[in-house]
């Protein structure tokens, strides 16, 4: 694997992010990207992949390259095709040698193979501009600055925390509870 150690002022600071709750299945995103990429109208052949789950609550889960800062499929790479270039991990097809050993390797199963291609197809955030970002009609898809990351996750366990009225915890092996209403009533 080759780490670009080019200038910082390129590098992405911005990750392509997926809010599950608001993908409507419509599938523009994979139509979108296997057009920019291949010209044709043929979802497998996208760099993207909503997968839905079922029967109750049907998910629907648009599946993309989290742009790995240590990537497993370039560690696996026995040609070195792919490479983080600008905090994007880039395939370079005139190296690749078609094993698709990072296909297998993707912890989040977002690199994809199909019969027509040589080399596997993989996100490459369109030069900052993810086509599927700009035509998601429900927001599903969106590019969250590097530093808000998780801040839904953290504004929900705050609002969580607000619904709680006790707390149940053990301690020495005994079972404790503190209620919240009593607060700084607690014997320390």
């Amino acid at each position: 694997m080759l780490l670009d150690a080019g200038n910082m002022e390129g590098r992405v600071t911005k990750k392509l992010t997926v809010i599950p709750e608001q993908c409507s299945g419509c599938r523009i995103c994979e139509v979108v990207c296997a057009i920019k990429h291949f010209n044709v109208n043929n979802p497998k052949k996208a760099a993207i992949r909503v997968l839905n789950v079922y029967p109750q609550p049907v998910t629907r889960m648009p599946i993309v390259c989290s742009q790995c800062k240590t990537p497993a499929c370039a560690q696996v790479c026995p040609s070195g095709c792919l490479r983080l270039i600008d905090g994007v991990v880039r395939l370079i097809r005139e190296d690749c040698v078609s094993c698709f050993k990072c296909v297998e390797a993707c912890p989040f199963g977002a690199l994809y193979a199909h019969d027509d291609c040589d080399w596997p197809i993989k996100c490459d955030m369109c030069d900052g501009e993810p086509e599927c970002v700009d035509k998601c009609p429900k927001g599903a898809l969106r590019l969250i600055p590097v530093a808000a990351l998780g801040e839904a996750k953290r504004l929900n366990n705050i609002l969580s925390y607000t619904q709680m009225k006790e707390i149940e915890f053990y301690e020495k092996g005994e079972k404790k509870t503190i209620r919240y209403a009593e607060i700084g009533k607690e014997e320390l």
